[in-house]
């Protein structure tokens, strides 16, 4: 167990435990305020993560910052963004579930460090691991659950967003439920 956020970062930027770590680019352990009261959790880097070693900075990244900013939230300010794997799934396939395995321990030392009020699985793969291994995104998103102490929602990937974007409007509800739930749960959060 860390204590340490930058231990801990140092360590997983070294990791080579699977056989993503053999074909990556850059590792891409997370971004945002380590004191942050939500993490927003991914499947995993694409291509433009691996290029630049940050957590969703392609198109869907694009989408995703517009879709928090709408709710007054930043990955600079006062979010945490992570994946589920930390190293780029070949032809950014979904990880498997060896990957899964074997990187999930990065993940949960982060969020027992930085220790989030609410966790929001970004797509199929997070859910499915974190929530429930039966979630049905198009069914269940936006539903919220609470998970020792930690109130937990899946929505839809951004980058499934793009691909369909009849799904926006819901993707977007959901995200107006993330601010009201952050309005009960942080006195600091000030929605403008």
């Amino acid at each position: 167990m860390y204590t340490d956020f930058e231990q801990l970062r140092a360590d997983c930027m070294n990791c080579k435990k699977c056989r993503l770590g053999d074909t990556r680019t850059n590792l891409v352990f997370g971004v945002g305020n380590p004191n942050a009261k939500i993490m927003f959790i991914g499947e995993g880097p694409g291509e433009q993560e691996d290029l630049q070693g940050e957590p969703f900075v392609g198109r869907s990244g694009q989408l995703l910052d517009k879709m928090l900013a709408a709710i007054s939230l930043s990955r600079n300010e006062n979010i945490y963004i992570a994946n589920m794997v930390k190293c780029r799934p070949p032809q950014n396939r979904d990880p498997k579930p060896d990957e899964q395995d074997l990187c999930i321990q990065w993940l949960r030392e982060q969020v027992r460090i930085i220790r989030p009020k609410m966790i929001v699985c970004l797509g199929r793969v997070a859910a499915c691991r974190l929530i429930d291994p039966d979630f049905k995104v198009t069914k269940q998103h936006g539903e919220f659950i609470e998970r020792n102490g930690v109130l937990m929602m899946g929505t839809f990937h951004p980058a499934a967003l793009l691909r369909n974007p009849n799904n926006k409007p819901a993707a977007f509800d959901d995200f107006l439920k993330i601010r009201e739930k952050l309005q009960e749960l942080d006195p600091d959060y000030k929605p403008e």
